[in-house]
């Protein structure tokens, strides 16, 4: 059995089967990014419900594992050489486990970074973008109601990378063609969440972004996602 006993976080939310992959996280756009890979890839992990009402995520046992202070993060008890790895950033554990495994990415090299490439698009452009504008547009719409910049300024960016991705996967079935990749997940999660987390479909006009609502809904309707999109649940 794996010895988690250097991972401070393990106090706080024990292993009750250490030898599998440990995942601190939430049903959020970033948070189901990594719990639907594992899905997807099959790989036996321990889901652990970190509470944002509870500020669970800056509590001292979860910033020993990721000292940012944000889910997900994930414990490998079968890391490289063998040894356990900690590890956090949803772009870094994807890759990470798309490499472990030899699936969700292209087995040639300009193919995976391809795919990173678009990995990256998605954290450093809609990840951002959207939550800004979800933030706005949702949680502090009472703070900008005199005051319709911020608002009109993500939400533009955002229909801006929305038409980035369309063009992508104009006669593609995924952002890499035939195959579907940590691409399609670390994104799709991000654009659903635009909707189902900040009711920004109609803001965002969705409806003039076709090859994106088609592939969007590919992706939904794949059996990792259904499962994965629903972990970790919250414990009574």
């Amino acid at each position: 059995m794996a010895d988690l006993s250097a991972f401070p976080i393990t106090t706080r939310w024990p292993a009750k089967n250490p030898d599998m992959i440990q995942l601190y996280s939430l049903q959020t756009p970033n948070g189901v990014k990594v719990s639907v890979a594992l899905e997807e890839l099959g790989l036996a992990y321990e889901p652990h419900y970190i509470s944002f009402a509870a500020n669970e995520q800056k509590s001292p046992e979860f910033e020993s594992l990721n000292p940012n202070g944000r889910i997900p993060a994930i414990i490998d008890p079968n890391g490289p050489d063998g040894k356990p790895i900690g590890l956090f950033e949803s772009g870094a554990i994807l890759l990470y486990l798309a490499e472990k495994t030899g699936k969700l990415i292209p087995a040639d090299a300009a193919g995976r970074y391809e795919t990173i490439q678009w990995v990256f698009f998605q954290m450093a452009g809609i990840g951002p973008m959207f939550g800004q504008f979800g933030h706005f547009h949702k949680f502090a719409a009472d703070k900008v109601a005199n005051n319709s910049y911020p608002v009109e300024r993500y939400r533009d960016e955002s229909k801006r990378l929305l038409g980035v991705l369309e063009d992508r996967l104009k006669g593609r079935q995924w952002i890499m063609g035939d195959l579907y990749t940590i691409a399609d997940i670390t994104t799709f999660t991000w654009v659903r969440g635009a909707d189902i987390f900040y009711g920004g479909r109609e803001v965002l006009e969705y409806a003039k972004f076709p090859a994106v609502s088609d592939w969007l809904e590919r992706c939904i309707a794949r059996p990792a996602s259904a499962r994965g999109l629903n972990i970790p649940v919250k414990p009574e």
